[in-house]
């Protein structure tokens, strides 16, 4: 019976539902006391106008309607489309809790900023599709009055995969499906790639896909800062600092079938703020997830996870930082100005990077070679021994490539099938998932938050079906399994 009802699928919409951030009261509720407690204070001491006693400004409010913990392009674009999509101006009250302020850690500036559709999975290919719709039209969704537009420096060179005699069924299956979806993609035979691409060794190569339309790469930063400037116009709150706990009430329940399950609710968000050992509590109706690398601890401070191994309570969010490695260099002879983003057989991976004779790369370990996440320390060595050969196979011009610089970020790694969690959670009823999806966050963020709000405000994902990503396939054992991943 449960397993039957989380296939099911989701209820009402929490917001759209009218819960309010307090167990007996609403939003207008609180303010209006507030203005009436600062009347009567005024009535009672000399002089002008209301101050405050101290400098609060830098604490989170007492209450907001959803709290979203991490402040990276995913829970910035969550932020954006709840207000957009909001049915009255104000009705939602919006606050972003991030605690790397300086963003010198977060996953968004540290990616190479690619974007694609090539994906094996529809709802992969429909999220990308929707989000460089977004990117190309930024300043349609994210002007604000009096600023200057957004230039994203979107580079549309697109994405060479290159698929081994091994791979190439695999990847003929996987771009029938994305031209079913409506991404313009080609495969190319060896002879085809030579001749296009007179710099690529085709040795070991049986097959190539080619994306035609909207896939390259852009800048991170810029749009990273253009959703914070947008909601931050919309009367989003933010919040240096860090969630250090939740508040929440329990409800035990039994189902048809015997099965006793416990349903949680968020009720209070305890923010530790910067250069503070004190908390901030903030009462709330909603939490949603978005805190990238970082999201599995948040899930365990709820409780998800701490139950009996096998049963839904008992299940984890499979979600851990990996640390990848980005390498630039220099290379005079290189492949030049139209060079794609180029994914080889062999993992590694490389664009250029500006007008320079720059290229930027890298490749993801195995699983024996993953590095400690605990710092964001570049390994040389790995470039030396497992990129450099591997590029040098591919390219044979960067034999002499020189590196220029190097750095380190995280994936939000989902290590149960390397795709994004999305949704809510089926026993913490009010704590929503934006996070797990392995290296293509950044490039799916505008399509993601759009699909969080609208499960959040109308109960149902109303543009892309994202069924296949919620929690719920954790306890079922259902993958959906991407296999295009870099």
């Amino acid at each position: 019976m449960l397993r039957g009802a989380l296939r099911f699928g989701l209820g009402p919409g929490l917001l759209g539902r009218g819960l309010g951030t307090h167990r007996g009261g609403s939003t207008l509720d609180w303010d209006g006391k507030v203005s009436e407690i600062k009347k009567k204070i005024q009535s009672i001491l000399p002089g002008g106008a209301w101050s405050p006693l101290c400098d609060t400004s830098h604490l989170p409010p007492e209450h907001s309607d959803v709290v979203i913990v991490g402040g990276g392009v995913v829970g910035l674009s969550v932020a954006y489309w709840l207000k957009r999509l909001e049915k009255q101006q104000g009705a939602v009250r919006v606050l972003v809790v991030e605690r790397d302020h300086t963003y010198s850690q977060a996953s968004t500036v540290l990616s190479v900023g690619g974007i694609r559709q090539q994906f094996s999975l529809p709802e992969n290919i429909q999220l990308s599709l929707f989000s460089v719709e977004f990117l190309r039209n930024i300043n349609e969704y994210l002007a604000v009055v009096d600023d200057p537009p957004l230039d994203l420096q979107f580079n549309p060179s697109g994405y060479l995969f290159l698929a081994s005699e091994e791979g190439a069924t695999i990847m003929e299956n996987n771009v029938k499906v994305q031209r079913q979806e409506g991404a313009k993609v080609c495969l190319m035979s060896p002879e085809q790639l030579r001749k296009k691409f007179p710099w690529i060794n085709t040795e070991g190569v049986a097959l190539a896909s080619y994306g035609l339309e909207n896939e390259g790469w852009f800048d991170p930063w810029c749009l990273l800062q253009g959703l914070r400037r947008k909601v931050q116009s919309m009367g989003v709150l933010f919040c240096h600092g860090e969630v250090t706990r939740f508040v929440s009430s329990s409800n035990h329940m039994e189902t048809a079938s015997g099965e006793k399950v416990t349903l949680k609710r968020i009720h209070e968000v305890h923010v530790k703020v910067d250069h503070s050992q004190e908390y901030q509590p903030v009462e709330c109706a909603i939490v949603v997830n978005a805190a990238g690398a970082w999201s599995g601890r948040i899930a365990e401070l709820a409780g998800i996870g701490k139950g009996p191994p096998g049963t839904l309570q008992g299940t984890k969010l499979p979600v851990e930082p990996r640390k990848r490695y980005v390498y630039l260099w220099h290379c005079p002879q290189g492949p030049g100005l139209e060079a794609p983003l180029v994914a080889d057989p062999s993992g590694a991976y490389f664009r250029r990077e500006g007008l320079g004779n720059n290229y930027l790369g890298g490749c993801s370990p195995s699983e024996e070679e993953e590095p400690d996440p605990g710092n964001l320390e570049v390994d040389h060595a790995f470039f030396q021994e497992k990129v450099w050969p591997r590029l040098a196979r591919r390219v044979p011009a960067f034999e002499a490539l020189k590196v220029r610089r190097a750095w380190a970020g995280y994936y939000d790694y989902n290590t149960f099938d390397q795709n994004g969690v999305v949704g809510p959670h089926p026993l913490v009823i009010n704590m929503y998932f934006a996070t797990g999806f392995s290296g293509h966050g950044l490039q799916q963020a505008p399509a993601v938050g759009r699909a969080v709000a609208e499960v959040m405000l109308e109960g149902r994902f109303q543009t892309i079906n994202l069924s296949p990503f919620l929690f719920s396939r954790f306890y079922l054992g259902e993958k959906a399994q991407e296999r295009c991943i870099i």
